[in-house]
């Protein structure tokens, strides 16, 4: 659909007189015609929320189009629509993926900090990741496939640090569904509608995250992680599952008692560093140095009353714990090291899933996880 040079783009009130004069535009094509613009138009009304602008944003950011001029997510997807129209099915699966968050076929994994490097570039690693991701999703090798590579731009809420993720949506031609419809006749028939299966893969090699969105349940994203792992960080150790729990820092403003049994075989626990945000972009780390003095001891002595701990305006954002274990006959003491990030992130590298669990267990001991959500499940099925 083409409007006419002198058409009136703009919307004054709530936009009435700009849909209507979309309307009669419409009326103007044929009954075909006038179905597909309006499901085009649907499509963009239901990525029109907070959701949908945050994912545009991500999504242009990371292909460097300038959208700051544009008023409103209306206003950014149409003109998205029109000059870059394949970018609208990355916001619609990044919108998505955002809904899906922490819910049923969501799943993060941590790999180890140990430097070793990615191979997301290689395109030999990327065609043999596609094929095993195939194979585990057990769908006939006649079937259609198609893998869209892209990076976004996420926006930390508190800190405002910007972090670039690699994103793979896996599109597969599911198994058609028979539905009723009206046949040129116009009578009812019975017709054949093709269904797209979607599999996300996101991931920041930096952190050395990889988020995995996906039906099939935790078995089916444990199988897509290997699948990742030995593809993408064949030198490292497989990762291990990170739950997505809400982080309670604000308990951390006085020295906190952290609750230990002797069945628990730890020595002490010492939170080694903080930091801090001002809300303004400001952001502060303070290091634990030396065994005689606690970070706590430390503010209070430096600061005084000045310190971000007691003054006004000051967020704790991230948190580091040691949990020194005591030492077992013949071994050296070993510690455990865990940072908890706002809102939502806990990391722990280098530790097995025993000691993942064991981590997990303290925290919530302590009361520094917050409840986990209700699972909801989201999915969107594709046409």
């Amino acid at each position: 659909m083409s409007a006419p040079d002198d058409f009136d783009w703009s919307s004054e009130g709530r936009g009435t007189d700009l849909v209507r004069s979309i309307e009669r535009l419409l009326a103007e094509l044929s009954d075909k015609r006038q179905d597909a613009m309006r499901a085009e138009l649907d499509l963009l009304a239901t990525l029109s929320d907070k959701v949908g602008l945050v994912a545009a944003e991500q999504v242009c950011s990371g292909e460097n189009i300038d959208i700051e001029g544009l008023h409103g997510i209306q206003d950014i997807l149409l003109f998205l629509a029109i000059e870059h129209p394949n970018l609208i099915n990355r916001i619609e699966v990044q919108a998505s993926m955002s809904r899906r968050h922490g819910g049923q076929n969501w799943s993060t994994f941590q790999f180890e900090n140990d430097g070793k490097p990615w191979m997301l570039e290689s395109e030999v690693a990327r065609a043999d990741f596609l094929a095993e991701t195939l194979s585990v999703l057990e769908l006939p090798k006649h079937r259609k496939h198609v893998a869209d590579w892209y990076e976004t731009v996420r926006t930390h809420a508190i800190t405002g640090e910007e972090t670039t993720f690699t994103h793979a949506t896996i599109y597969v031609e599911e198994r058609a569904e028979s539905e009723l419809g009206f046949g040129a006749s116009d009578t009812l028939e019975r017709q054949v509608v093709a269904k797209v299966l979607e599999v996300g893969i996101a991931c920041d090699p930096k952190s050395r995250l990889v988020e995995i969105c996906a039906r099939g349940g935790k078995k089916m994203r444990d199988q897509f992680s290997a699948v990742f792992s030995r593809n993408f960080v064949p030198h490292s150790r497989p990762p291990l599952e990170v739950p997505r729990r809400d982080v309670r820092l604000h308990l951390l403003k006085s020295p906190p008692d952290f609750e230990i049994f002797p069945s628990d075989g730890i020595a002490r626990v010492e939170v080694s560093s903080l930091d801090f945000g001002d809300g303004s972009g400001g952001i502060a780390r303070f290091e634990k140095r030396g065994e005689g003095e606690t970070i706590y001891g430390f503010l209070d002595r430096r600061f005084g009353t000045a310190s971000p701990l007691r003054g006004g305006g000051w967020t704790i954002l991230s948190a580091t714990f040691r949990i020194i274990l005591a030492a077992e006959e013949g071994k050296r003491q070993r510690a455990l090291t865990v940072t908890l990030r706002l809102p939502n992130t806990t990391t722990s590298p280098n530790t097995t899933e025993s000691d993942r669990q064991f981590i997990f267990a303290l925290l919530e001991r302590w009361g520094l996880l917050a409840l986990p959500a209700e699972d909801v499940d989201v999915l969107e099925t594709g046409n």
